[in-house]
């Protein structure tokens, strides 16, 4: 989910649904499945095809907007090419700069089902170059269009 997190006196943490705006050249479609838009929501993005990526289901897990944070939970890729992943959780903490923007810190955690294993090396590799190309192009957003 794409937030734009300000500072100016409340925390504006609102799904931005015009990803497809910002991130045309990743992004084909975004849909609700199920839910309000608030936790247990359930969406489906799918992806501009030849990205290496068709699809993710993600769920809302919780939106603190006191504390500035958000989780979510991908429950389901076609990217995922190792039957080991049952889920991964993405913890977001937005982080107020001086400057009046933010900074967000992401943790991840991989749920693995039963006794499988992962590479952390691949992962870090092929999925986090992914992840910070998106965040690079939102961020390019937002610089470029600071009242969005």
């Amino acid at each position: 989910m794409c937030l734009r997190p300000s500072f100016s006196g409340h925390f504006a943490l609102k799904p931005i649904l015009s990803c497809l705006k910002i991130l045309p050249e990743y992004i084909e479609s975004s849909e609700i499945i199920e839910g309000d838009g608030g936790p247990g929501t359930i969406r489906k993005i799918t992806f501009v095809e030849g990205r290496g990526l068709n699809y993710v289901k993600q769920k809302i897990e919780a939106v603190d907007k006191e504390n500035f944070t958000y989780s979510f939970g991908v429950i389901e890729a076609d990217v995922w090419k190792f039957a080991e992943v049952e889920k991964v959780i993405y913890e977001n903490k937005f982080v107020p700069t001086p400057e009046g923007g933010s900074i967000c810190k992401r943790t991840s955690t991989y749920h693995i089902k039963g006794d499988g294993e992962i590479n952390k090396d691949n992962i870090k590799d092929v999925y986090g170059k992914k992840t910070e190309g998106l965040l690079k192009a939102v961020e390019a957003y937002f610089i470029a269009n600071p009242d969005a």
